[in-house]
């Protein structure tokens, strides 16, 4: 099987991934982090959220200045990719941020597309807006998913009978297709993506963290593509068309890697992505067998 091969960078999402909440332990997959960092394996998080909502922003002091140097991040759905210093703080690589007057824009977009299925759906929607480079729409506004963050079961029906309950009888499928319209009605380059609970939407998603981390440090240190895997638990299809938020990870240029989905749901994957099920203890069971293989 392709999960059995010996890799050399392996990506991974967080939430849901690799934890079953941002506030849950990390005492089961810190222990194969540092094992696998000190074989020199490159291990990059991919995944929406900020550096404070992983282990409360303390993972680099969990593995210490050593094992960090072959650790990095890309966070915030494109915003912000993260290397570690000689002292195994957390550096700033590279950031993707529009400037003020673009983020204005972007929630006032997202304001507009509120009002919309306010008026036109009698949706009733929340927004964030303290994201920093894009905005996130809870569609379910009475649906608790309390701090896990990941597609849940019956969530995917749940959304398309709201949906269809509220005159969009394509369900995400439909609301997908107008938040687009939308987007190009008011002449803005966004990329919506949407986990069937959320819509988030800005200008970048999780396909600029890979592919800055495949220019500025996957192609410089030597790294084969087809010695590249990814992990995730979002791949799967929500819906006609509309792929999970991970699905953005496999950008045209990391074609040979090999893709990974843990969600226990039965969904349709791209083709590139294999589904695994099992949830974080299948993702675990990789990083033991990768350890495994490595020594």
């Amino acid at each position: 099987m392709r999960m059995h091969k010996k890799y050399k960078a392996i990506f991974f999402d967080w939430d849901g991934t690799a934890v079953k909440s941002r506030r849950d332990s990390v005492d089961e997959v810190l222990p194969l982090i540092r094992s696998l960092l000190e074989l020199k394996v490159v291990l990059v998080v991919v995944s929406g959220t900020t550096y404070e909502n992983i282990a409360g922003g303390k993972l680099h002091q969990m593995l210490g200045p050593e094992l960090t140097q072959n650790f990095f991040m890309g966070l915030g759905r494109g915003a912000h990719n993260y290397s570690f210093d000689a002292s195994g703080n957390p550096k700033l690589w590279n950031a993707a941020l529009p400037d003020k007057q673009e983020l204005i824009k972007i929630h006032e977009f997202c304001f507009e597309l509120h009002k919309y299925l306010l008026i036109h759906h009698d949706i009733h929607t929340d927004i964030v807006f303290s994201r920093p480079n894009y905005c996130k729409i809870d569609l379910l506004v009475e649906h608790d998913r309390g701090e896990h963050m990941y597609l849940k079961s019956g969530e995917l029906d749940l959304i398309d009978t709201f949906l269809a309950d509220h005159n969009f009888k394509g369900g995400i499928g439909e609301l997908m297709d107008k938040t687009q319209d939308l987007c190009k009605e008011f002449k803005m380059a966004l990329k919506p993506t949407t986990d069937a609970k959320f819509l988030e939407i800005g200008p970048t998603t999780k396909a600029d963290n890979v592919s800055f981390f495949l220019e500025h440090l996957i192609k410089p240190m030597g790294i084969g593509i087809n010695e590249c895997v990814f992990w995730g638990d979002e791949f799967g299809y929500i819906g006609p068309r509309i792929k999970g938020s991970d699905a953005e990870m496999i950008i045209p240029q990391m074609q040979e890697a090999d893709f990974f989905d843990v969600n226990q749901e039965t969904l349709e994957m791209p083709l590139q992505v294999e589904s695994v099920g099992g949830g974080v203890p299948s993702f675990l069971e990789f990083l033991k067998s990768q350890i495994n293989l490595h020594n």
